[in-house]
């Protein structure tokens, strides 16, 4: 069987989260879909009371470290909100999605 952009990414990412310094503040966790068919390699940085973020187009062999840089820029910020021109290379195009914080609310948005 043969692996996929965004399975290629995975390893790549994995192995260089092992050895991280934010390891037990971040998750990495596999889906099976985000829709971003026509834009893979996709990934989403998502976290209580910040904007989710979601990107495509992202190199699969080349990108799984500057994602983690990128992840250190999200995990300093208070709102999610890293500006262009502050993201590492491969994250300064192909955003596909910036969702807000859900409210503190008792019951569902939409």
């Amino acid at each position: 069987m043969n692996q996929t952009g965004g399975d290629h990414l995975l390893t790549q990412l994995s192995n260089l989260y092992e050895n991280w310094s934010l390891q037990s503040e971040f998750a990495i966790q596999e889906v099976e879909c985000l829709s971003g068919c026509d834009r893979s390699c996709t990934i989403a940085f998502s976290a209580p009371n910040k904007a989710t973020l979601m990107f495509g187009d992202l190199p699969p062999l080349e990108s799984a470290a500057e994602i983690l840089k990128f992840s250190e820029k999200y995990f300093t910020s208070a709102t999610g909100i890293i500006p262009r021109q502050e993201r590492p290379e491969a994250l300064k195009k192909g955003i596909l999605a910036r969702i807000p914080p859900l409210p503190h609310a008792t019951q569902a948005s939409f």
